[in-house]
């Protein structure tokens, strides 16, 4: 049996965990301090109790509240956004929302409300949007909100609304602006249903009925109706019906009037344009025509639209618009994405404004004849220029507005004679050819904007911008510069505000580059290959707000920063910081700075190593010092032994030499001379030094390494042991092979210290051949020598060699013991051989 306090243990476990309800864990999640709270899905069921009463914005979406009592928002009075969609709502309660006299917008969105009281909503005395889609609504009748006077927007999209009948209580909404009554069941539209709207012309209601089966407009229900915009689109399931639907829609005054269907609601396959008819009786501002299939070539259906002002033609089956009557006062057109096989030449002497995009078939730019025209977009058309810009192809004087974005190669070969007035001209993704071949820009003094990214540019002409003097925004990401350095091509734009050259591969900065720009506000510099960050650059920038230096290799700065005044907003995040004690200067910089940089905490360190990844901000000046005498102690005894390490392995060879002098200076020398020659020269060296040196009289005996060195040793030890310790003198035969040999100049550089421990004059130089001064000088000590002192040159003619070789001997001779016995025995040896031969 359990015993009595287990029992109790569990029982109190038991008890606290079903007072632990969702709501007293803090679910929502603080967004705005005190502002802004949001508990979407938080399977709650009643408002939580810990939200502030200060809280202006809550999301309480897709919770299970089901039921919205009186007052429930009581602790709440300062809500101005309330979002309760999907939360399950069937009953909203009499004064559920009382005291909510500040909320402006009520999401309702989703729950299958079934009561809605009278008094439901009574207390929102500035509600101005209201969105009750799928709420289960059958009727406008039965939603009370005749009492907000003060909406504005009002959503019963997709609802079971069957007639199109306006309440009484619309009367009272004077300030409504928009009621969308889309996707609903309304199937016919009569006088009666919109007589509130006629007798309140003051109303400047936009009327949304998409998405409707509507099958018939009584005859006149328009009449004296006068709308702000009214839209119906997918409405009918014919061209019959929806040519007698738009011919009664006579009477009608609407100042923008929306036609045809949805991309994925089609129901008319064929479109007949006699349907356009109807709209004769329609007074219209703006007309607005989408996804249509199936219309007609032929223009002229447009004719009861010959005086509105603005057309908009948006995936419409339309390839043509060139037979456009001259008298059509269209003042605004835009095409988009329609089907034109070719550029419309247009001649429409009202237009003001084109919009002609995404026209992919239109590959090719024709000459326009709009001589009003102020505001031209023919941008994400694929086209191509192949001359811009001028009047010439424009045909007008006046154009502001010009934008050739997005399209193909455009040929720079005219600087805008006659468009003078152009205030933005946007470049952007197309390919501009010619550029910095002259300077384009020139006649464009009253330029404000200019964009000129993605462009495939390569500036390397520095007036490309001259004439731009009141350019105030330059966009040039993207592109590159000559040699990767930012040129001073901004002398003449000494109004710009805002410069973007980010992307731009840049590795250097020019000096006085940004020092004419006085009004710059933000320069953006992201995205290159920077190393330095040096403000210096930018002392001149009064007015610099904004510096976005990131996505850089910046490591470090080259001295204390300094930079403008007015400069709020420094961004250096994703760079390659050195976090080392060599840098700590501008590390320590960037701590004292940190309110000022942007996203400072996201600052990384690349090296070393140990530190890559951490935080600039972490790294620890402390560290710097502690170890400071070890760092000094530890270099100072590294340079002592490297150097030793390094005049050791220099001089090794000098030093082998001077051991062997002690340890054969007592022994006597087998050869008469150890004979230094570059490979190069060695068929001289044994057909003329070898032959007439060991075979004449008195006969020599030379060191030579293809004969007297000992297999087996090292190359340098044969040198120094069987060469130099067993030899009288050294013989140097010099050529421009020996001079190029550094095998040659190792053994001369031996010889020299040869000589010196011998305290002898031991070294014979033998010039085989003319050397070049230049190239002799390459090796100074060797200049030196023969400058200095007598050496043998050797000529290759019968007197020159008799002096050569006489000269020769006499030195070898030097310092030797002669025995004429030996002389004699030498002679006869060789008459002998004469006689044998």
């Amino acid at each position: 049996m359990m015993q009595p306090f287990y029992l109790a243990g569990i029982l109190m476990m038991a008890l606290f965990l079903s007072c632990l309800r969702p709501e007293s864990l803090e679910p929502c999640v603080e967004v705005d301090a005190n502002i802004t709270y949001q508990c979407m899905d938080q399977n709650l069921s009643r408002i939580p109790d810990n939200i502030p009463s200060s809280v202006k914005n809550l999301d309480l979406s897709f919770n299970p509240l089901k039921i919205i009592g009186s007052h429930s928002f009581s602790n709440l009075l300062e809500l101005h956004l309330l979002d309760l969609s999907r939360c399950e709502i069937e009953t909203i309660e009499d004064e559920a929302f009382q005291g909510l006299h500040q909320l402006s917008a009520l999401m309702l969105t989703g729950n299958p409300i079934q009561s809605l009281s009278r008094g439901s909503f009574y207390g929102l005395a500035n509600l101005q949007n209201l969105v009750a889609v799928e709420i289960m609504l059958a009727s406008l009748e039965s939603l009370p909100i005749g009492h907000l006077i003060t909406l504005k927007k009002v959503n019963v999209a997709h609802n079971y609304i069957h007639s199109s009948k306006l309440p009484e209580y619309f009367s009272n909404l004077t300030n409504l602006e928009y009621l969308d009554l889309s996707n609903n069941y309304i199937q016919t539209i009569y006088h009666k249903d919109l007589h509130v709207l006629r007798e309140n012309p003051q109303l400047n209601l936009s009327l949304e009925l998409s998405l409707n089966p509507i099958d018939f407009i009584e005859p006149q229900a328009f009449q004296g109706i006068r709308l702000h915009e009214l839209t119906l689109r997918s409405n009918f399931n014919s061209t019959n019906v929806m040519k007698t639907c738009i011919q009664n829609l006579d009477g009608l005054r609407v100042h923008r009037l929306i036609l045809g269907e949805f991309k994925n609601e089609r129901h008319i396959e064929n479109f007949d344009y006699s349907v356009m008819e109807g709209l004769c009786n329609v007074i219209i501002d703006e007309f607005r025509f989408t996804y249509v299939n199936g219309f007609s070539k032929d223009i002229t259906h447009f004719s009861c639209l010959a005086n509105v002002s603005a057309v908009s033609l948006v995936n419409v089956d339309l390839d043509n618009l060139e037979n456009i009557p001259n008298y059509f006062k269209w003042q605004n057109l835009t095409v988009s994405r329609c089907n034109f096989e070719h550029f419309p030449p247009l001649k429409l002497p009202f237009l003001k404004s084109l919009i002609f995009t995404n026209n992919k078939g239109a590959v090719s730019f024709q000459t326009m004849n709009l001589p009003s025209l102020t505001f031209l977009d023919l941008s994400d058309n694929r086209m191509s220029f192949m001359g811009c810009c001028s009047y010439h192809e424009l045909k007008t004087s006046n154009l502001k507005y010009l934008n050739l974005s997005f399209n193909g190669a455009i040929f720079m070969s005219k600087n805008f004679m006659g468009l003078e007035q152009l205030e933005y001209l946007d470049f952007q993704h197309s390919a501009l050819r010619k550029t910095t071949e002259f300077s384009a820009f020139l006649s464009l003094e009253k330029l404000l904007y200019l964009d000129i990214s993605y462009t495939n540019t390569k500036i390397d002409f520095n007036g490309i911008f001259y004439g731009l003097t009141s350019l105030k925004t330059l966009k040039m990401a993207g592109n590159t510069f000559k040699e990767n350095t930012l040129s001073n091509v901004f002398i003449n734009t000494t109004n710009l505000t805002y410069l973007d050259i980010s992307k731009c591969q840049l590795q250097q900065i020019s000096w006085g580059v940004f020092d004419t720009l006085h009004r710059l506000e933000l320069l953006n510099m992201s995205n290159n290959n920077l190393l330095l960050l040096d403000s210096s650059y930018y002392k001149q920038l009064h007015s610099l707000k904004t510096l976005d230096y990131s996505f850089n290799h910046i490591q470090t700065a080259n001295e204390i920063l300094h930079f403008p005044k007015n400069l709020t907003s420094l961004n250096l995040t994703n760079n390659s910081f050195a976090c080392t004690c060599e840098h700590q200067d501008f590390l320590q910089w960037v701590k004292d700075q940190r309110l000022f940089l942007v996203n400072a905490e996201q600052m990384t360190c690349t090296t070393p190593v140990e530190m890559k990844d951490s935080m600039v901000l972490d790294f620890r000046n402390a560290t710097c010092y502690m170890h400071k005498t070890i760092i000094s102690v530890t270099v100072i005894s590294v340079l002592v032994v490297s150097t030793i390490i390094f005049l050791v392995y220099k001089f090794y060879f000098h030093l082998i030499l001077i051991a062997g002098c002690k340890k054969y200076s007592r022994s006597e020398s087998i050869y008469d001379a150890f004979v230094i020659y570059s490979s190069q020269d060695e068929d001289w060296v044994r057909n003329e030094l070898v032959k007439n040196l060991e075979e004449g009289v008195p006969p020599f005996q030379l060191c030579l390494h293809y004969r007297d060195f000992i297999p087996g040793v090292a190359i340098a030890a044969n040198i120094i042991q069987e060469g130099f310790h067993k030899s009288r003198k050294v013989i140097v035969v010099v050529s421009r092979h020996f001079i190029q040999s550094r095998w040659c100049i190792f053994e001369y550089e031996i010889a020299q210290t040869w000589q010196f421990l011998s305290s002898h004059s031991g070294i014979i130089f033998i010039v085989l051949e003319k050397v070049e001064k230049s190239l002799l000088r390459q090796q100074v000590e060797l200049y030196r020598l023969l400058s200095r002192n007598t050496y043998l040159e050797w000529e290759d003619n019968a007197l020159g060699r008799h002096i050569f070789w006489r000269r020769l001997k006499k030195a070898l001779l030097d310092g030797r013991t002669w025995n004429p016995k030996e002389t004699t025995e030498t002679e006869n040896t060789k008459e002998e051989a004469t006689t044998s031969i």
